[in-house]
C-alpha cells in the first residue's frame, strides 16, 4: 500500500462508505511545531535550577582536573593504549600529549 493513499472505508454491501470514493492519494499538509518558547522556558529552568553560584568556568576547571587525575599514574601498557586512542583521535591530546605520570 502506498503510505500516502489508504484503503477506502466500505459499508457492510462493500460500497464505499458514505458514498464517496476515498482511494484517492490524501494531500500531505504542512505541520510546523515552533518549539522556541519551550526552549526559553527549559533553560530559565535549568538556570535557576543551578542556582545564582554556579560557575561555568570553574566546572570546567574542575572537569580538566577529574580527566587528568583519570589519567594519572598509567602503567606502561595503560599508558601505551591511552596514547593509541589519543593518536586515533578517540582521546583528546592534552599538554604534551601523553598522560600525566
Amino acid at each position: 500500500m502506498d503510505p500516502h493513499t489508504s484503503p477506502a472505508p466500505q459499508d457492510r454491501d462493500g460500497s464505499p462508505a458514505g458514498g464517496a470514493d476515498r482511494s484517492a492519494p490524501l494531500e500531505l499538509v504542512d505541520f510546523t511545531v515552533d518549539l522556541t518558547a519551550h526552549e526559553v522556558l527549559r533553560q530559565a529552568q535549568v538556570l535557576a535550577a543551578l542556582g545564582p553560584d554556579w560557575d561555568p568556568i570553574e566546572a570546567l576547571r574542575g572537569e580538566e582536573a577529574a580527566r587528568a587525575l583519570l589519567y594519572s599514574g598509567l602503567d606502561e601498557e595503560q599508558q601505551r593504549v591511552y596514547d593509541d586512542l589519543v593518536a586515533a583521535g578517540v582521546l583528546p591530546r592534552r599538554g604534551d600529549g601523553s598522560a600525566a605520570a
